[in-house]
């Protein structure tokens, strides 16, 4: 069973369980996979026992809890903003396209005690402007991409769809290979937030945060996380790709990852 769906009692029980294994001579690998914690998760429970015994090894539930209103203490945002603006990880502490509402749970409940749900992540996400909606171009199956909305269509975008996007799409068999996403400035009062956002399968949303406009080297460990998965189709939109040296030498020496950029001048339908 995945963290997220856990109850804060359950999961401190796990916890409890994760360390008494330890203490018993267990390896993290053992215990992660005798209590369904992931790695991170048994080394934390560890730690966490280390430094303050067994009462410190229940995590505290914080942040919106059932009931609430859909408002987060300034304490838990500061704490999102800071695993935004860092390189993702995943369970086995690879290095991940972006941030997906479960990973930030799991980082939050890890390395900082926060129990927070997926649902209230999300809220957050749409309060501050982040929670970019995908295009229609997810869903699709090889069967399915005749029938597309832009396949029939006759503008650029129809055209464009079908001589750029359908080609490739239809090389990769299953969605999980099939990405969209793309850069865009977040105007918010404390100032600009530049996004990199990817929509996945079923339109799952991932993110990566930045200060100041992304380089090449960030969109390049983008890119990278999602190719170390196997083959892969990336629909992007909001940069000028091309003019990068750094970017066309990289994609130049990948043979199954292929980036279709999106023309800025195109309009897509949510």
């Amino acid at each position: 069973m995945a963290i997220k769906h856990l109850s804060p009692e359950l999961l401190n029980e796990r916890r409890k369980q994760a360390v008494k294994l330890r203490l018993d001579g267990h390896t993290v690998a053992v215990a992660s996979q005798q209590t369904g914690l992931s790695a991170p998760t048994v080394s934390a429970a560890w730690k966490a026992f280390r430094e303050g015994g067994w009462a410190a090894v229940p995590v505290k539930p914080r942040g919106r809890l059932k009931g609430q209103a859909n408002v987060l203490g300034t304490d838990v945002q500061a704490l999102l903003w800071q695993a935004l603006y860092q390189e993702p990880r995943n369970s086995l502490l690879h290095l991940a396209p972006g941030w997906s509402s479960a990973g930030l749970a799991e980082w939050l409940s890890t390395q900082h005690g926060v129990v927070l749900s997926q649902r209230a992540i999300e809220h957050w996400w749409e309060a501050q402007g982040l929670k970019h909606k995908p295009w229609k171009l997810e869903y699709l199956t090889n069967s399915h991409l005749a029938n597309n909305y832009l396949a029939k269509q006759r503008s650029q975008e129809g055209r464009w769809f079908r001589s750029a996007v359908a080609p490739v799409f239809t090389k990769l068999k299953d969605a999980d290979q099939r990405w969209q996403g793309g850069v865009r400035r977040v105007a918010r009062p404390s100032g600009s937030v530049y996004q990199i956002y990817l929509h996945g399968p079923r339109g799952r949303l991932l993110m990566r945060c930045f200060k100041k406009p992304p380089k090449a080297q960030d969109y390049l460990a983008v890119f990278d996380a999602l190719n170390s998965s196997g083959a892969a189709a990336l629909v992007f939109h909001g940069a000028l790709l091309s003019a990068s040296p750094e970017v066309t030498d990289w994609l130049a020496q990948q043979p199954a990852f292929w980036l279709v950029p999106v023309p800025a001048d195109f309009t897509l339908t949510i």
